[in-house]
């Protein structure tokens, strides 16, 4: 059996579509995107694995503007790219969608791009909490990280107040000024914040479940988020203080009494 006979074999069995033309396998993720392998070694199972934009009318084509991603060498490894770009192919739809506010059941959220890592998205909510969906893919398997974060009351003040702190008599150029203040502000808002994790998510449809109902609930978590009054004694302080200094030692005559009975 060749190499792209075992590919095909193991496409098939994971529910994939393949069509092989000359020395070339290749695969669609979408109406617009497709996977090619190109046969690299006639002794060797290896091929190099392309992404390339499909013609949806002329079906499949050899004319393409194809981009090298990686180089398999087993027919395991070639359906394991495959899975990884299809559930990729899967975060982007998800994203544009919340970017977007395509769903009817985030019509309440206004989802904004991280500046650093595009894979997070952004929404405000209350008055200074936010939720984070962070995407990512494992083992082929895409996957939706949702958090609630509620920050302390006056934060937009005291970022503000860095800022301002940060902007003169700095040499830093325009761009390195920028960088700084992300960084502090990054910093300002990991030190001043309270998180609610809300689980991880494979099916997108209950995510977005899950965020509708996080929009109905955010005032509420927003209230008892509050982070402890630093002056507030600590559930254990409670008993420590009401024992005398002599207690400790009773404690301890008491369990060794027991120990020797």
């Amino acid at each position: 059996m060749s190499f792209f006979e075992e590919l095909a074999y193991a496409l098939d069995a994971d529910g994939i579509e393949s069509r092989v033309n000359d020395d070339v396998m290749f695969v669609p993720i979408t109406s617009e995107l497709e996977i090619q392998f190109v046969e690299i070694d006639p002794h060797l199972p290896a091929a190099n694995v392309y992404i390339a934009a499909s013609n949806e009318d002329d079906g499949f084509e050899e004319d393409f503007e194809a981009v090298l991603v990686s180089v398999v060498f087993s027919a395991e490894d070639g359906v394991r790219a495959v899975q990884e770009h299809v559930a990729t192919d899967q975060v982007v739809t998800v994203l544009r969608d919340l970017l977007e506010g395509s769903d009817e059941r985030i019509n309440d959220l206004e989802f904004f791009q991280d500046p650093v890592d595009a894979n997070i998205v952004h929404a405000e909510l209350a008055d200074r909490s936010a939720l984070k969906v962070h995407f990512q893919v494992f083992e082929g398997v895409p996957l939706a990280k949702v958090s609630f974060i509620t920050f302390v009351e006056g934060i937009d003040e005291i970022i503000a107040q860095v800022i301002d702190d940060l902007l003169p008599d700095n040499d830093l150029d325009e761009e390195e000024t920028a960088i700084l203040i992300d960084e502090a502000v990054a910093e300002i808002r990991e030190a001043n914040e309270e998180t609610l994790e809300l689980g991880s998510f494979t099916d997108f449809d209950r995510l977005f479940d899950v965020l509708s109902l996080a929009a109905d609930q955010a005032e509420e978590w927003e209230a008892q988020l509050a982070p402890l009054d630093e002056d507030e004694p600590e559930v254990y302080d409670i008993f420590v203080d009401d024992l005398e200094d002599g207690d400790f030692d009773e404690i301890n005559l008491d369990e060794d009494e027991d120990n020797q009975e």
